[in-house]
């Protein structure tokens, strides 16, 4: 007898791969449940599907309305800001969840995100990355696009990879911006749609920069994988730069054809790094 596929609640951050997670798991039977993290996800994004927003710190609220809907699976998805404990107002549940992570609250994004899937896990539910959900979620190793990075490009990509493995390596964050061998910006809590936002004013005069994104050593990849979109090369455009590298086969590539046809429009190369080559800093 056939075992029916297991129900599948999201815990939903900004941005539109909740929705696209959600039709991928429809499509290969499951049953979903959203709960959107109040300030951070879209509601119009959520519209679609069965769904609630809750606040962060109601801990209590979203194991009850996840255990309500059946979830057995859980996916992490879409970017979260994090809060300080301040903010973060946590209920009787809440706090109990806070004191089994303990210091991990505390330490960088891979602490914290491995020990809130520990304590899922402790929860009865079972936490797997998107990429699990969506088969064709990450993106491939090498060129995407029609325009191609040349002798300079490359340079720039080799120092980027060695500054977002340093990055990585330190859990600060997942990219860099580096032109003609000067580092523009890193990645840090602000995330990289404002990473790129504030180099159109670091620019130096000439050829423009390139945007490297990486999966940090020993990353949790169930969740908070490095992300390219179409947000990014609009991002990436509007900041000068040529291109975009990502780490291929660890990277969620979303909406993979917008991606590649808006990085076309603006004459940007997109990029899928070999990740054995990345670990010796080299584009290919």
């Amino acid at each position: 007898m056939t075992e029916a596929p297991r129900a599948l609640g999201i815990l939903a951050g900004g941005g539109r791969l909740p929705a696209q997670v959600a039709a991928a798991a429809k499509a290969a039977g499951r049953s979903v449940f959203i709960v959107g993290l109040e300030g951070f996800a879209d509601p119009a994004v959520l519209a679609p599907w069965p769904h609630e927003i809750i606040r962060i710190g109601a801990a209590g609220r979203i194991l009850a309305a996840l255990r309500g809907h059946g979830c057995q699976d859980l996916v992490l998805i879409g970017p979260v800001r994090r809060p300080s404990v301040l903010d973060l107002r946590p209920d009787a549940e809440g706090m109990r969840i806070l004191g089994r992570i303990g210091r991990a609250a505390f330490m960088g994004d891979d602490g914290l995100l491995a020990a809130v899937i520990k304590v899922l896990g402790e929860a009865g539910f079972r936490v797997i990355g998107a990429q699990e959900v969506m088969r064709d979620a990450l993106g491939p190793r090498g060129l995407l696009t029609r325009a191609e990075p040349d002798a300079q490009a490359v340079a720039d990509l080799e120092r980027g990879i060695a500054v977002a493995r340093a990055l990585g390596a330190a859990d600060v964050g997942q990219g860099c911006v580096v032109q003609q061998g000067l580092v523009l910006a890193v990645e840090a809590v602000e995330g990289t749609d404002a990473m790129l936002a504030r180099c159109a004013g670091l620019a130096r005069p000439g050829v423009g920069g390139v945007l490297v994104k990486l999966v940090k050593p020993g990353q949790e990849r169930r969740a908070d994988l490095p992300t390219i979109g179409p947000t990014t090369i609009a991002g990436a455009a509007a900041a000068g730069l040529r291109g975009v590298a990502f780490e291929a086969g660890g990277t969620i590539l979303a909406d993979r054809e917008a991606t590649v046809a808006a990085a076309d429009a603006a004459g940007l190369f997109v990029l899928g790094l070999d990740p054995e080559a990345v670990t010796e800093g080299r584009v290919r």
